[in-house]
């Protein structure tokens, strides 16, 4: 039963740290709330940022870094990834 308790503990923070993150990622001009944010991306933050759980600053920081994988529901939370070219990539 202790077990059981910790998981859900742990999978609260989780969501909390989610939540957290997602209110304060940059946004696309529509406004999403807070239950959009989470729908859109709950599974992009487990599928490619869980090791930053339950850091929001880490979270959003790896969904950043991570926005050219984003399915497209959470892409329009953070916005679309910049295009660039592969020389302005070799010359940065």
């Amino acid at each position: 039963m202790r077990a059981h308790r910790l998981r859900m503990r742990n999978f609260n923070v989780a969501m909390a740290g989610l939540a957290l993150a997602m209110m304060a990622a940059p946004r696309a001009g529509h406004a999403f709330t807070e239950d959009d944010q989470r729908r859109l991306c709950t599974g992009d933050v487990f599928r490619l940022c869980s090791s930053e759980i339950p850091d929001r600053d880490r979270i959003i920081a790896c969904m950043v870094k991570q926005r050219a994988s984003l399915s497209d529901g959470c892409r329009s939370v953070f916005g679309r990834p910049t295009e660039r070219s592969a020389a302005a990539a070799v010359t940065r």
